[in-house]
């Protein structure tokens, strides 16, 4: 009895020493709950920062462009200040004007030299399946002449097998098994060669072509290239105009300015700009311009690294041997100067 009652106490014992281990896992999970939950709480709040922050930058901007818009009608309620401003975004217009071309001309030239590129991509991965096809088919084929020739020296040594049934034909029966399991080791590599060269050929006519890394570096150049002389063909159309200097300026420039004279005076200008705008857009002898500049820039190009598509500005220098005197000195070196947002069209 005193056993059994000192068993009873054991038993209490260890019950109580396991619901304090219990309880402790209830406490270490409430603590990472806890603590899962303030840090979730603390990214929350990060985010709200952040969001109002957003907002406040994005009230900031709005504010700034009713500013604008404000200032904007101000300038067109005066006559004084109105055709100034008339002639400051004509002129932003007639510098988009020559960006538009340029990307254009830059978006056709990639399209139509990445469906070169990826053709020759695609006959080249033939051309290297086709060799690869020849390989295995022939591997195949010499596995399956293979294995055709193991069965057929297998069938014929287990039919001169069971020719050899007489007693007295011990001696040769048994050096016709010992062929017999040469030939079943025979059979079963030929077997395996086969089957090997079948996964080859499955897992060669599974295979998709690469997926196509895009433009080459000689072609991004030639792109760039091209885009470089054409700014320069459209600068040369308006080298005996302040136009593109004044193009430029207002294109740096946040707000319309005074500077450009009386209202007869803005007039003239305006008119003259309609005139260059129909000049750039203007595709006669396009292509020719072009393409001499390119062939001038090709020679004269160099970059600073094997990986680079936009050649330094020093080694492009604009010169023209027919243009001299003032209007040689309006003509600028259209990637040194950014003339047109060049950099914002050039391929990297």
């Amino acid at each position: 009895m005193k056993a059994i009652r000192q068993l009873g106490f054991l038993r209490l014992g260890l019950r109580a020493s396991e619901a304090p281990a219990e309880e402790d896992g209830r406490i270490l999970a409430l603590f990472r709950n806890r603590a899962e939950l303030k840090k979730a709480y603390g990214e929350l709040q990060d985010q709200i920062y952040r969001l109002k922050d957003r907002i406040k930058q994005q009230e900031g901007a709005t504010q700034r462009v009713q500013e604008m818009l404000s200032a904007l009608e101000a300038r067109l309620g005066e006559p004084e200040t109105a055709y100034p401003t008339l002639v400051f975004y004509q002129l932003r217009r007639l510098w988009q004007t020559g960006r538009e071309l340029i990307e254009q001309l830059v978006a056709d030239l990639s399209r139509r030299q990445e469906e070169r590129e990826r053709r020759l991509h695609l006959a080249e991965f033939n051309r290297r399946l086709f060799a690869r096809r020849q390989e295995v088919e022939s591997r195949l084929r010499a596995a399956e002449v293979e294995a055709a020739e193991a069965h057929q020296r297998l069938a014929e040594l287990q039919a001169q097998r069971q020719r050899l049934s007489r007693p007295w034909h011990y001696f040769k029966r048994r050096k016709v098994e010992q062929q017999l399991q040469a030939a079943q080791q025979a059979v079963h590599v030929a077997e395996s060669n086969l089957q090997q060269a079948q996964a080859e050929a499955e897992e060669l006519e599974k295979e998709k072509p690469p997926e196509f890394p895009g433009l080459s570096i000689d072609a991004k150049r030639g792109i760039n290239l091209a885009a470089i002389a054409y700014a320069e063909v459209l600068c040369q159309r308006l080298a005996k105009t302040p136009l593109v200097r004044l193009a430029r300026e207002a294109s740096s420039r946040r707000e319309a300015c005074d500077d450009y004279g009386s209202r007869e005076e803005c007039e003239a200008l305006m008119a003259q700009i309609a005139q260059a705008r129909a000049i750039l857009a203007s595709r006669a002898n396009t292509a020719q311009e072009v393409k001499a500049r390119i062939e001038r820039l090709r020679s004269v190009a160099r970059y600073r690294y094997p990986a680079d598509t936009t050649p330094t500005t020093e080694s492009i220098a604009f010169s023209d041997d027919d243009l001299t005197g003032i209007h040689a000195a309006r003509m600028p070196n259209v990637l040194a100067e950014d003339t047109w947002d060049l950099f914002r069209v050039l391929l990297r």
